[in-house]
Formats: structure tokens, sequence, C-alpha cells
């Protein structure tokens, strides 16, 4: 299938062109008119699909629930806006939970449902957190790093853990990220580390930093703690949740030059998302959703009730430049899964997924595999 007379995303700008498409991949991009007969883009704007590699939930259903229909459900709901590909967060839960849940992700990968997002790696978001700075995680199932454990669990799902993360001041967080770094991403979450305990873990391979600013130390001028450590690393991309809640908008546009080409867009989104105001259940804790923000009883932030897509958009409203917020939406995500050679730009090669826009990149049309959803 030719698609022609768009303005495609290149990485760096929107360049007149089109592309072809053939057993659900890009076969020719390219840049100019094309004569022969095939769908007219009309002068749209075309981005590839969106990756989110940290999101708990949408529509009422939570990755953790282990459900194959709610985790067909999630994905759906991210495709039809225009997330084509994610990584379900898992929480702070008893191993057996983690077990079952990932072994819903194993099956929703195979079965490869049309018109629902791709299941592309798990982010493993606990258990291995500080009690100071667990957040909205569950200090009931809280463990120190146990590498035995994880590997089980790795195993256990084929391989489809992507992400894991550890809080570097616990026993053995080093030694762990030594050796869970060899099969994946290794990311630095829910801490209260200082600088050098911090130092010692990325030292050690881990090159990701979940959801900055939050569930960490802040950085101060004589104690750089976490966030000092990963930003004067170039090896370490940082999440960022750009709601407009977890994170003001002066501290999005600094987070871009402290990371520069190296911010990661998440939605860390949970289960009211996509859903009224009410009560909802995160890690066995009730959660409530009033006007856009979900809280714990105590009102602590508990995630976002935001998009993938929504948060990109929110970050060019910020005054991010806008090629640099497609790419923490789309190739950054897709590089830190390792998935960066099969998704997140439209290259010869890749599978077709790409959103359709106008120019305020308002979603005109979803494709997934080249199919329009």
């Amino acid at each position: 299938m030719l698609y022609k007379n768009g303005l495609i995303f290149n990485g760096l700008d929107f360049v007149p062109g089109g592309f072809r498409v053939e057993r659900g991949r890009f076969t020719q991009v390219f840049s100019g008119t094309m004569e022969e007969p095939g769908e007219d883009l009309q002068g749209a704007y075309v981005i590839p699909g969106l990756v989110d590699v940290h999101n708990h939930g949408n529509s009422g259903a939570d990755f953790s629930d282990g459900k194959p229909e709610g985790l067909r459900a999630m994905g759906r709901y991210l495709a039809e806006n225009g997330v084509t590909s994610f990584a379900p967060a898992s929480m702070t839960l008893p191993y057996e939970t983690l077990a079952a849940a990932f072994a819903t992700a194993v099956a929703y990968r195979q079965e490869g449902a049309p018109g629902h997002a791709r299941l592309m790696g798990i982010q493993m978001e606990g258990p291995f957190f500080s009690e100071k700075k667990k957040g909205a995680q569950n200090g009931a199932y809280l463990k120190d790093p146990d590498f035995e454990a994880f590997k089980k669990l790795y195993e256990g799902c084929e391989g489809l853990v992507r992400i894991v993360d550890v809080a570097p001041e616990l026993p053995g967080a080093a030694e762990f990220t030594a050796k869970a770094s060899e099969l994946c991403t290794v990311s630095v979450a829910h801490t209260d580390a200082t600088y050098e305990q911090a130092a010692a873990v990325f030292q050690n391979g881990a090159r990701h930093l979940t959801h900055l600013f939050n569930a960490m130390p802040p950085i101060h001028h004589r104690k750089p703690g976490v966030i000092g450590a990963a930003a004067e690393r170039e090896c370490v991309t940082a999440e960022l949740i750009c709601d407009g809640l977890h994170v003001h908008p002066s501290v999005v546009r600094m987070a871009f030059k402290l990371f520069p080409g190296r911010i990661c867009l998440v939605s860390d989104a949970l289960r009211c998302c996509g859903m009224p105001d009410g009560e909802y259940e995160l890690g066995g804790q009730p959660v409530f959703l009033k006007d856009g923000i979900a809280r714990l009883a105590d009102g602590t932030i508990a995630g976002s009730a935001s998009n993938l897509y929504s948060c990109m958009r929110n970050a060019i409203d910020f005054g991010i430049p806008v090629a640099e917020a497609i790419n923490a939406a789309t190739i950054t995500p897709a590089r830190q899964l390792g998935r960066d050679n099969e998704i997140g730009s439209i290259e010869e090669g890749k599978l077709a997924d790409f959103v359709v826009c106008d120019e305020a990149l308002r979603r005109k049309a979803v494709y997934i595999g080249g199919v329009k959803l």
C-alpha cells in the first residue's frame, strides 16, 4: 500500500513525502511526490506510533490484576489514543502475583490482537524499593534486591521484562544491577539514595531513571543525589510524567535541558485513566480520582489519569520543541526497551505503526501494521 502527499516526521522535522507498507512494515520511505495510485494523505502530518514504557492501566483495568480481558481493554484504549506499543508496569506485590500478571503479558503478545497496542515488554516496578520513598507502592510487599527471584520471574515470562526498577541504597543493589543489566535495562526508582549510592548503581550498569523528580529526593546544590548522578551520565535516560500535575511546566523544560535527548515521556497511568471520578484500586490500596487527579487516602499522588499522547502534546504546550517531544514519546522509549529496531520511527523495515495528525498533532487516524483502526 502506498501512502503519499503527507508531511512525514523523520526524527528532526516534517518532510513532504510518503511511504509504502507491505506485510505490516515500512518497505520504502520517500520524500517528494509519487504519481502512482495510493492513499492521499492530503498534507496531513504523520508521526510514529507512540511507545509507553510505564503504564499500569486504564479503562478500569490494571496490568497487575493478571486478567487477560483487562490487558486487552488496556491495549485497545492505548491504540485508539495513538499509543501503538507499550510495556505494562507492575506494582510492588508478592512474587506469585507478579508471575501471574507476567503470564498474561506473554499470552497477549503471542496472540497479537488486531487493533490493539503491541506489548513490547514489561516494566517491573517493584518490589525492590525504599520504604521512605515508596509513594503509592504497597509497603507490605517491599523487598531487598533479589537477583534469583528476579531471574525466575524473568525466565518465567520468556525474557519479556525489559526494565526492572531498584532503589540504590538497598543492600545488594549494586550487585543486583551488575547481574540484571546483563538481561534488561535497570532503572533507579522509589529511592532516597545519596549521590554516591546512585553513582555506584549507574557504574554497575543502570541506564534508566523512573519518573524523574517523583519518589526521589529533590536536587540540592550540596546533595545532588540521584538526579545529579543521572544527569551527568550521558548513558542514562530519564522518564518524565508530563500530565501537568506530577511535574510543573517549568521543571519539564528544565528536565529536557538536564537530559538533552534523554527524556522518555511516560504516562504512569492507572486503571482510572479514561474513567469517571470515583474510587479505584492500586496495589491493594484505594485510589480516589477527582478532577483528573488520582490520590491515595493520605493525599499522596498515586499516578496519572492521562495517556501518553496527551502527555506528549502537553510537553509541546509547555514549550518543548515539537521534534524533541515526539522523539521522547517514540524512539527514546523504544530504545530503552531494546525494541528500536522494530518500532519508534518511520523507517524502512520497521513495523508500520503511525498516527496521522493535523498541524497541532491532534489525531486524525491511527494505523497499526499499516491497518487503520
